[in-house]
């Protein structure tokens, strides 16, 4: 049961159905975007074609554009890779971990949550192929019959595990995604003037009439696919910490590393949702729908996940000094605490261990300048997290005859401005076609969340 005076109303104003139709739909029944939208969309093509440009002089030069060398051969391809594969978490962090636990907050989240995993998955899987060096022989990553002979990918390798986990992990997330939006989209079809438009959302929702069989079947679907997607979440982030975790590279080779991308992963996820989610609620004027409750309730979440993270952190110090390994010793204590990437690793402790503390203070989670702030520095945080891991251990190895420096490149940043871009442009999309909001899951929770029983709170 929720309890409003204690965890606050989910949807203010004591709204109607039809209001919260009419709220939710407004952006997509408007005859043209507002003008932010066209220049946002001008930016994003911008930094998509600086992204182009950088793939093009990849593959027609090679990987010698980058900043790569024969120490350090994983660089700002596998750290974005990473990084975006970790912000994919989010949409299925908050739809399924939170549907399962009958969280009724999570409905005015889930829908762009989703929306933001299926385009960062796309964005980190271009990362691998374009490492590759060469991305017309990327199809041999995957298991098929062909002609050219007994021609098979290493089984064993975790590399080849993240081909299996990452796609099907894109593919598990955008058919829950897309069977939620069923109803809304019917809904759109009904309230279509245009004859274009109808037919389109006529199409995309399956005919559906909300019959009460329809709606039994839906979030009987809704639960399974929620549940044969859950262990994706553990599995997709385990397997890409294998590809770290199975050599014998100093600050690589440990046990605690699938947990701890895994966290790290829903913990860069939820810091994203929490910066997008602040943006449409001012731009979209959507403060009745996503409220302080949630931002709170996404607040207290990063708090506690972040001690998580200052745990994992103490703990692979800790265990560097223990086991008397020099090598390990030398790579987090000369290498990162101190050293040449100093400033790496303690962007990496600001952001992820000290600054999300601060949400420990009411005040602060109440704030939401200093909420979404915050949440920047997570991201930031997160993607110093993955530049640690990767460059740090493989810059200075077991041979200091073969130590060398990373620095990126110009054509490395291209790209991953180009992958933003991207993501940019896929949320902007989606602002525009498809409700930002779940409306039907809103309806769902509309009179036990929205109704405040004393009446002193019901005048604010």
């Amino acid at each position: 049961m929720y309890n409003i005076d204690i965890r606050g109303v989910l949807v203010k104003g004591n709204k109607t159905c039809a209001q919260v139709s009419d709220d939710i739909l407004r952006p997509l029944e408007a005859k043209s975007p507002p003008m932010w939208w066209y220049f946002a969309i001008f930016i994003t093509l911008m930094m998509i074609g600086l992204g182009l440009w950088g793939i093009y002089v990849t593959i027609d030069t090679g990987i010698g554009t980058w900043g790569v060398n024969n120490n350090v051969a994983w660089g700002f391809g596998i750290i974005n890779f990473v990084w975006w594969i970790g912000i994919g978490h989010a949409g299925t962090a908050f739809s399924i971990f939170l549907l399962i636990l009958r969280q009724k907050w999570r409905s005015s989240i889930n829908r762009a949550a989703e929306a933001m995993t299926v385009v960062a998955v796309i964005c980190a899987g271009m990362f691998p192929m374009l490492h590759m060096g060469r991305i017309w022989d990327a199809i041999f990553v995957f298991p098929y019959w062909n002609t050219r002979g007994p021609l098979w990918v290493n089984f064993n390798s975790p590399l080849f595990w993240d081909v299996v986990a990452i796609s099907t992990y894109l593919m598990a997330s955008a058919v829950f995604w897309y069977v939620g939006m069923i109803p809304d989209f019917a809904l759109i079809r009904e309230r279509a003037t245009s004859r274009i438009k109808k037919s389109v959302y006529g199409f995309l929702s399956f005919g559906w009439v909300g019959t009460a069989k329809g709606w039994l079947r839906f979030e009987t679907a809704s639960l399974l696919l929620g549940g044969l997607a859950a262990p994706l979440v553990i599995a997709v982030h385990s397997i890409v910490s294998m590809d770290f975790a199975t050599s014998i590279v100093p600050g690589w080779h440990t046990t605690i590393f699938p947990p701890y991308f895994v966290i790290g992963a829903i913990f860069s996820g939820f810091g994203m949702v929490l910066t997008l989610m602040i943006i449409v609620r001012k731009v979209f004027k959507y403060e009745d729908y996503v409220t302080r409750s949630h931002l709170d309730a996404i607040a207290r979440i990063l708090v506690f996940i972040s001690l998580i993270m200052g745990t994992a952190y103490t703990t692979e110090l800790f265990v560097a000094w223990y086991s008397g390994g020099d090598y390990e010793m030398f790579t987090f204590m000369k290498n990162r605490v101190t050293g040449e990437y100093t400033f790496a690793f303690w962007t990496m402790i600001t952001c992820n261990a000290f600054i999300p503390q601060l949400f420990w203070f009411k005040k602060i989670r109440s704030s939401i300048l200093l909420v979404f702030i915050i949440s920047i520095f997570i991201n930031i945080g997160m993607w110093f997290e993955r530049y640690v891991i990767v460059v740090t251990s493989l810059s200075k190895d077991f041979l200091p005859a073969m130590w060398a420096s990373y620095s990126a490149t110009f054509v490395e940043v291209s790209i991953f401005i180009g992958t933003l871009g991207i993501f940019a442009l896929g949320i902007l999309l989606f602002f525009r076609y498809i409700p930002m909001i779940a409306i039907s899951e809103i309806k769902g929770i509309l009179k036990p969340t929205s109704i405040l029983k004393n009446d002193d709170h019901g005048k604010n």
